[in-house]
Order: structure tokens, then C-alpha cells, then sequence
């Protein structure tokens, strides 16, 4: 699993950022909390991941601190609730 990514906004648009880490373009789903930070950042960043693999998809989910990563975490183990719900 990829914990962590350290690198360059390349793009930050409407809940997803591509994050340049050693030449590799990662696209990441984020927050609202986590894009409005972004933007007073430098454009070097260190971003906690979360990743979920699902049939159809592998989606990199990133956080700026570990306590919005630990309650999408809690929040993803509730029945009924997605990866999408629990970001907002």
C-alpha cells in the first residue's frame, strides 16, 4: 500500500490534485478541507494516502494530516458509507 507521497502539484482542480513525485503524475481524490490548503502550500507537498481497490477501479485518496485520514478510515468501515461519502 502507498502510505505517503512527496512532490509537486502539477494540477489541482474540483477534488483531485496529480501530484509529480520523481517523474510519475499520481492522481489523487481529496477533500474540499485538503484542496483549500493545498492551494496556500507550496507546490512541494508530503500528502497521507489511503488507497481502496475495488473490481472496477484503484482510487488514491489524499490528506494533509493524519486526522482527516483516520476518520475517512473509520468512516469507510461503516456499512452504508463510500469512499466519496466519507471525504465529504
Amino acid at each position: 500500500m502507498i502510505a505517503q507521497l512527496r512532490g509537486s502539484i502539477v494540477e489541482s482542480n474540483d477534488g483531485a490534485v496529480i501530484l509529480d513525485v520523481g517523474g510519475v503524475g499520481y492522481a489523487l481524490t481529496v477533500s474540499g478541507k485538503t484542496q483549500a490548503q493545498l492551494a496556500l502550500c507550496d507546490p512541494a507537498v508530503v500528502l497521507l494516502t489511503e488507497m481502496i481497490v475495488r473490481e472496477d477501479s484503484m482510487t488514491l485518496y489524499g490528506f494533509l494530516d493524519t486526522t482527516e485520514r483516520d476518520a475517512f478510515r473509520l468512516l469507510t468501515t461503516v456499512q452504508g458509507v463510500g469512499a466519496k461519502a466519507a471525504l465529504s
